[in-house]
């Protein structure tokens, strides 16, 4: 039991003279909950007691019963039992339903975002529960994580009814919005009134933050994130998300419209589309098992043992009959003897006696406060919690259940005791029973920057085994530092990318990919000591290919490696050494047969299509060379295209006629040539001076962009 807890007044107080207080179990704004013992039925339950400072003001007390009797009217499986309320001199409390597990929040915390199928489970019971209140006519009011309680044995259930309102057509919330305003449906922000479609745009934020990890509206003021839910749109969660199915895409949307008339008119039509998803996506939420029921024989001690019938009991014992021969003489023989006999069986009687007082005080000093009086405390390891309560209860003694984690015990088993196994205590005394939360829960930094063994000595702190490191060639990352680490859950489900950190439990599996830096350059080696050279590094030199034509490489060394990946080879993959035949022939200015034959001589096929171009350097009919492709070098067999000469382009000057120097000027840029005007022409007079020549003359040929001068008057 902790500190605070050993102070609180409450711990071991009798509410109501039926209700034994234990330890306390949460806090929130209004009261605070604790588990206690139902002395009259006895069963544990949960104790919710309002705040001592609120127990004067009525709204508050008036909210406190209202909770009791909305949970009362409601009897289904996915609603927290409320079993009875009242008050006990200052103390206000409700009796509900004990159910031993997290929240739906503290599940969110700690795996951040859930699977589908866990989300689809959890939705089901949720929708499973508000159908039945909705039905009842109860709006809820205050749907959230922290109000869906996951029970250990897989049972979910929603509580909390505080703020829950019988409905009427618009149920009013006065003059403050109620609820949680991350959840908080437009219509309460606008318009102060919420019903049934408020609790279902609750639910939409809640299955967005499922899906997802985060809630879809954040601001720095609780006034900014009111504003956005009655101004902004939820965005689809495969946004965030790309693994959420379309199906549940379209039922966050649909439930988080803006406008109630938008969204399911319920829980339950909202429970039916859910269910029709189920259906779809082949998924079916879990079914919590069937708890068997304590048995109740053996719980009523009696104060008195019973008398065995038939058992053989000693009788005391009687007077002798003598049956020896009769003793003869005159009375007063007879009477001395008589006194003396009883003065011997007297003395020995008192002595008797005194012993017997003797060992009866020795006997009620061991049983009544010697260590006669004390219990010893069975070895209760492996033992359910209950059942660990229920042994310890039938010895007299008080078990104090207490969360412990444990990374060999499963969760709900008991872990140990305090005091332990073994030990004596009196009667009455209370015993901690440590109840295995399974194992602990831990939070790993970022592994950027840190290297194998820094790594090992991380995991190893936290009991998590590494099964598989991979050595990888990259040169994004220092050789001997991490690449990435990936967290397979000892529970089961997937595996999780944790190079940046992630939330872990102890006895998780890890999986290391470590950097052996840059793959070892063999570009230009010859095949034998590129070979050497890769062996030493771990990788198997499976093939050597027929060759690459490069003009970087000579012909006969390597001139690149292939592997099984585009990049980041791994130690003891096979790679293939492509081996250099140096540049293709050069054919510029060769015959088209002469270029064809030379090419198809190195194993290249020419295309029977060929290319033209014009060429100022190589005669028409010439070949040019060969044209280029995009993936880089050719090979042995690929085809490839002829680039052949159209000879020289040619173009013809414009004759200038009656053309002024203006249009001049336009005609010969007309015919890809550049006009060239004598500057003692002044350019503002070109639309006026007329065209009286050219050099070279109109009607002559020249090279396209060649330069014709324009000569004046």
């Amino acid at each position: 039991m902790t500190t605070s807890q050993t102070a609180d007044p409450l711990i071991g107080r009798l509410v109501d003279g039926r209700y034994r207080v234990r330890a306390r179990i949460a806090r929130g704004g209004m009261a605070t909950v604790y588990v206690a013992t139902d002395l009259r039925l006895e069963r544990r339950i949960a104790l919710k007691v309002m705040h001592g400072h609120l127990s004067d003001d009525t709204v508050f007390q008036s909210r406190f019963i209202q909770e009791a009797r909305a949970a009362a009217r409601l009897a289904d499986p996915n609603v927290v039992n409320v079993f009875d309320q009242g008050q006990d001199g200052e103390l206000a409390y409700l009796v509900m339903e004990y159910l031993p597990g997290i929240t739906l929040r503290e599940l969110l915390k700690e795996q951040r975002r859930l699977t589908v199928g866990q989300t689809i489970t959890i939705m089901d019971s949720i929708l499973s529960g508000l159908a039945a209140a909705h039905r009842a006519g109860i709006v809820h009011r205050d749907v959230k994580p922290e109000n869906v309680l996951l029970a250990e044995d897989g049972r979910i259930k929603i509580g909390d009814f505080g703020l829950a309102r019988a409905t009427t057509a618009n149920t009013a919330t006065g003059q403050q919005l109620m609820g949680t305003i991350a959840y908080l449906a437009p219509e309460l922000v606008t318009r102060g009134t919420a019903d049934a479609r408020s609790d279902i745009y609750a639910l939409g934020i809640m299955l967005y933050e499922m899906l997802v990890g985060e809630q879809p509206y954040r601001g720095e003021q609780p006034m900014q994130i009111a504003f956005q839910h009655a101004t902004e749109s939820v965005p689809r969660p495969s946004v965030r998300n790309p693994g959420v199915p379309e199906q549940l895409d379209e039922l966050v949307l649909w439930s988080t419209e803006r406008e109630p008339d938008d969204r399911p008119t319920d829980a339950k039509v909202m429970l039916d589309r859910l269910r029709e998803i189920e259906r779809q996506l082949g998924v079916a939420p879990v079914v919590a098992a069937t708890r068997e029921p304590l048995p109740t024989a053996g719980l009523a001690i009696p104060d008195e043992p019973l008398r065995t019938e038939g058992a053989t009991m000693v009788l005391p014992a009687t007077g002798a009959v003598p049956t020896g021969p009769v003793e003869t003489g005159d009375n007063s023989t007879r009477l001395r003897k008589v006194v003396s006999r009883n003065r011997r069986r007297g003395g020995w009687l008192v002595v008797l006696v005194l012993v017997l007082a003797a060992l009866a005080g020795g006997a009620g000093w061991w049983f009544g406060s010697g260590p006669g009086s004390q219990i010893a405390i069975p070895d209760l390891r492996g033992a359910s919690s209950d059942s660990a309560v229920a042994q310890l209860r039938d010895l007299g003694l008080t078990g104090v259940p207490a969360d412990k984690a444990d990374l060999d015990v499963p969760a709900g088993k008991v872990v140990s005791t305090k005091p332990g196994s073994g030990s004596r205590v009196d009667a009455k005394s209370s015993v901690t029973v440590y109840v295995s939360t399974g194992p602990a829960a831990a939070k790993l930094a970022t592994f950027v920057g840190v290297t194998e063994e820094q790594a090992t000595s991380v995991l190893g702190d936290q009991h998590i085994d590494i099964t598989k490191t991979s050595y990888v060639f990259t040169g994004d990352v220092a050789a001997g530092q991490i690449i990435s680490v990936t967290i397979t859950p000892r529970a089961g489900g997937d595996a999780v990318a944790c190079t940046e950190g992630c939330s872990v439990h102890q006895g998780d599996k890890a999986a290391l990919a470590v950097s052996r830096g840059d793959l070892p350059t063999v570009k230009g080696l010859p095949e034998a000591e590129a070979r050497a050279k890769l062996t030493a590094a771990k990788l198997v030199v499976e093939a050597t290919s027929g060759g690459v034509f490069d003009p970087t490489v000579n012909a006969g060394l390597v001139a690149y490696v292939n592997g099984p990946r585009d990049r980041d080879w791994q130690e003891g993959d096979s790679v293939t050494l492509v081996v250099s035949r140096g540049a293709v022939p050069d054919v510029a200015g060769k015959s088209e047969s002469d270029a064809r034959s030379t090419l198809d001589g190195v194993g290249l096929k020419v295309s029977g299509e060929n290319q033209t171009e014009f060429s100022d350097t190589v005669d028409k009919g010439a070949v040019i060379g060969i044209a280029d492709r995009e993936s880089g070098n050719w090979f042995p067999g690929d085809t490839v295209t002829l680039i052949v000469s159209k000879g020289v382009d040619l173009v013809t000057v414009p004759t200038m006629g009656a053309m002024t120097i203006s249009q001049a000027v336009d005609a010969i840029r007309a015919a890809d040539l550049v006009p060239i005007v004598p500057p003692d022409i002044d350019r503002r007079l070109w639309s006026f001076v007329p065209a009286v020549n050219t050099d070279p003359q109109g009607g002559t040929s020249v090279r396209r962009g060649s330069e014709v001068t324009i000569t004046g008057p």
